[in-house]
């Protein structure tokens, strides 16, 4: 049979073995190099499944090796796995913290823009308050021109019933309708503001929603963050969000978001600075035209004062000349009859002179002579002719004077008439409507 050569190596003798180390030798397994494991037939049924002493010290090492290199390699593991955990505890510490600090410091920004916003919705409100105050001015000042134009539209209607010729265009009316024409473009101004006010008093409203709307925004996402910034690895209500590392495609830029607050405080103080203008127009506006109505009301006051004087100066001068021509009146009646008396007078010397003439006529023959007497009668005759027909134009002058005295005196009642009816329309209608005429604090909205 063939013979099995088996190839081992030499060992020394057993020793005793740390089981932590790994033995200094290691058997090499045998290796059988002819067809059968056994040396002999005496070996036979007994060979096939056992191994020798050898395989049995070389498998044991392999054990122990393996055991070894087992706990070598847990204990670096293990170590590896500690510096690692402290590593990753230490990074996520920090993580958490610079995470903190960044949510801290977005708190301040936000805090910051909050303010921002905050303060420029009160502005805005107060602004807007000041606004409507100054509205309300314009509608008062408004409602009080319309007294002065009543005023003035009735003091042309009361002068137009003023009589001839006291019905003259004068400079009183010319300053009424200045008055008038003042104060209508005055109202249109006043109308066309109060407009401008309400456009401005809605843009500072939609800007103050719009703040509004962004501090909202602001004070949500503030108190998101400041609860966000309270949360530790102890907060009981923490949870895992598996999904919420994703950005949202709506999800603005710091940039755009600063951006974004930014052009909405600039939109707002913009809106707020137009206010502020227009404050400052409608009390240019208001002062200007109370001081322009109230100047105009005292030029048609003046205007009045002066046109009265005039009517009386002139009714007083008519005064004179109507007692003047009634003393004439008199005193041509009297005249007329002087004259009247004096013809009457003359008639009984004419009767006389004529019938002496007559009866010397039927003088007989040569008695019927052209005497000296004859001559005188003729002459006395001619004279008394001449005399009465003198006295008798004179009465005809006289009485033509006498009526026109009438009616000179006619007239001048009825121009008294008319200066007393001028005289009242402008100084008990006119000038005593004016009284109510609204002061400097009125026609500017302050009552």
């Amino acid at each position: 049979m063939a013979q099995t050569e088996v190839l081992l190596t030499k060992q020394p003798a057993p020793q005793t073995i740390d089981p932590c180390e790994l033995p200094p030798k290691v058997y090499d397994v045998a290796c059988n190099t002819g067809a059968h494991t056994s040396s002999g037939l005496a070996t036979a049924g007994f060979r096939t499944a056992k191994y020798l002493m050898d395989e049995w010290y070389q498998n044991s090492y392999a054990r122990y090796h393996q055991a070894f290199s087992d706990r070598d390699f847990s204990e670096r593991q293990r170590h590896e796995s500690q510096q690692l955990a402290a590593e990753t505890g230490a990074l996520a510490q920090r993580t958490q913290q610079d995470s903190t600090m960044k949510v801290g410091e977005r708190l301040e920004e936000m805090h910051c823009w909050k303010s921002n916003l905050q303060q420029e919705v009160e502005d805005l409100t107060s602004e807007t308050d000041l606004l409507l105050a100054q509205k309300l001015r314009l509608e008062r000042a408004l409602d009080a021109s319309a007294l002065p134009f009543s005023i003035a539209i009735d003091n042309l209607q009361c002068r137009d019933r003023r009589q001839h010729p006291d019905l003259v265009r004068d400079y009183v009316e010319e300053e009424l309708l200045k008055e008038a024409e003042l104060i209508r473009y005055i109202q249109e101004l006043l109308k066309r503001t109060i407009q401008q006010v309400l456009n401005q008093i809605r843009l500072n409203r939609e800007q103050k929603e719009a703040c509004e709307m962004g501090f909202s925004d602001k004070v949500e996402s503030y108190n998101i963050d400041q609860t966000c910034s309270r949360y530790h690895n102890n907060s009981t209500d923490v949870q895992f969000h598996l999904h919420s590392t994703k950005f949202e495609e709506s999800a603005s830029t710091p940039e755009s978001w600063a951006k974004y607050t930014q052009d909405m405080l600039l939109r707002a103080e913009r809106e707020r600075l137009g206010s502020v203008n227009l404050r400052s127009l409608i009390d240019s506006i208001l002062r200007d035209t109370s001081e322009d109505l109230r100047l105009q009301a005292d030029a048609v006051n003046r205007a009045f004062g002066r046109r009265c004087e005039e009517l009386e100066d002139a009714q007083n001068k008519l005064k004179y000349h109507l007692q003047r021509t009634l003393r004439e009146i008199t005193d041509q009646e009297h005249q007329i009859a002087a004259l009247k008396q004096a013809i009457k007078d003359k008639e009984a010397p004419l009767r006389v002179a004529q019938t002496r003439l007559y009866q010397r006529a039927r003088r007989p023959n040569v008695e019927l002579c052209r005497d000296r007497a004859q001559f005188r009668l003729l002459s006395e005759v001619e004279e008394l002719n001449m005399s009465l027909t003198m006295l008798r134009d004179k009465l005809q002058d006289a009485e033509q004077a006498l009526r026109n005295l009438e009616d000179s005196r006619m007239a001048l009642e009825k121009d008294l008439a008319v200066k007393a009816n001028s005289l009242f329309i402008d100084r008990q209608k006119c000038m005593a409507h004016r009284h109510r005429y609204p002061t400097v604090l009125q026609l500017a909205g302050y009552q």
